[in-house]
Parts: C-alpha cells; sequence; structure tokens
C-alpha cells in the first residue's frame, strides 16, 4: 500500500509539473523530457509512469475537468460564460485540449476514447442545464437534447478561433452573444451540472471545453 501510495504522489506531482510546463511552453513545448527534468526524473523515469506524450496530455486534462467540476445541481448558463472567461487565462491549457482533440479525431488515436465519452457527458449535462433553464423547449422552438450538441460547439468552436487570433476574437463576448440568441431563460435557478468543457470541458475542451 506504501508503494501504491508513492506512485500515487509521483503521479500527481508530474500531473502538477506538466500543468506548469503546458502554461509557460504551450502544448507544442510541454515534451516528456521538459516535464521529466522539472521532477527529476529521466525521460525513461517519466516513461514508467505515463508511456506516452498523449497519455501524460490526456491525464492532465482529465485532472482539470476534475479541477474544474461543479457538483451536479448547481451549473447555470451564466457560469458557463464564466468558465469560458476562465479559459482565456490559462491559454496554454486550451491550446493542448485544442490540439488534442483535433488530432483525436484520428483511427486509433490514444485521446479518441477520453474526448468521446467526454463529450457524451457534456452533451447529457448540457441538456440537463438548458432543460432547468428553459423547460421542454427554447424560445426558439428547440429542445434541449437539439440545443446542446450546439451549445458544446459553439464553446469549443470559439476556443479555436481565439487561439489563431486572440486579438480580434473577444470569446467571453462572443459566448454572451450567443447566449443572448438563445433567448431569455425561464428561471435563473440552480440548474444541472457538467464537468466543463475545454474545458472544456467538458477545451475545452475543455467544458475544457479546455
Amino acid at each position: 500500500m506504501a508503494a501504491r501510495a508513492r506512485s500515487e504522489e509521483r503521479r500527481a506531482e508530474i500531473l502538477r509539473a506538466a500543468l506548469e510546463v503546458i502554461a509557460e511552453r504551450g502544448y507544442r513545448g510541454a515534451s516528456l523530457g521538459a516535464v521529466a527534468e522539472r521532477v527529476g526524473l529521466t525521460q525513461q523515469g517519466l516513461l514508467h509512469y505515463f508511456p506516452t506524450k498523449e497519455a501524460l496530455l490526456v491525464a492532465v486534462l482529465e485532472a482539470r475537468d476534475q479541477w474544474d467540476a461543479v457538483p451536479r445541481g448547481q451549473w447555470r448558463l451564466d457560469l458557463l460564460g464564466s468558465l469560458v472567461e476562465y479559459n482565456t487565462m490559462r491559454a496554454g491549457l486550451v491550446q493542448t485540449f485544442s490540439a488534442l482533440l483535433g488530432e483525436s479525431v484520428t483511427d486509433g488515436h490514444p485521446a479518441r476514447d477520453f474526448f468521446t465519452k467526454r463529450y457524451g457527458a457534456v452533451r447529457e449535462n448540457f441538456t440537463e442545464v438548458l432543460r432547468a433553464e428553459y423547460g421542454e423547449l427554447l424560445p426558439g422552438g428547440l429542445t434541449p437534447e437539439a440545443a446542446a450538441p450546439l451549445l458544446v460547439a459553439v464553446m469549443d468552436g470559439l476556443q479555436y478561433q481565439w487561439l489563431l487570433d486572440p486579438e480580434s476574437v473577444d470569446m467571453p463576448g462572443a459566448f454572451r452573444d450567443f447566449l443572448a440568441l438563445l433567448g431569455e431563460p425561464r428561471s435563473h435557478g440552480l440548474t444541472g451540472g457538467v464537468g466543463g468543457t475545454a474545458g472544456t470541458g467538458d477545451g475545452g475542451h475543455h467544458v475544457d471545453l479546455d
């Protein structure tokens, strides 16, 4: 048990170091060697805990989702807007989410299963948020089930545009504009939960949607 506890502590240390490296250097700069050096390991030693860079980065995104998570029943649409704004302060993590997401659509990619399951959960949770805010129909006539994938797509699509041209794309402002298009909610009470997309993230993503 002591050995297992030490291993878990070491994994947590590596994840914290990976987050630091990502924040400083972005996705491309987050090499296994850079992370290993940060925690006093050789690259071979790091591979004992995470066999590939993709495995390490997926673990980072999973950890981010846990840190961003809000208990079910406590998310509102305006809080999603706050999450989008928060993501503008962690560009390296949003970049990592978005880069891995783009790569994961290829067959056999190690992050594909993570994103497939994550998006299924995010769509389900966003459906709960929208139903709690609007009831069975949004003002435009869409059901919460039909609107949820659109909400996810806007959050993650804005992240790509913002990463490419942050001076021209006001990500939080554009997301607020999209929420205005959905119409006025019937209530601003407590709503269903979501782990966040980029993450986001679910970014997003990742609700990440980092």
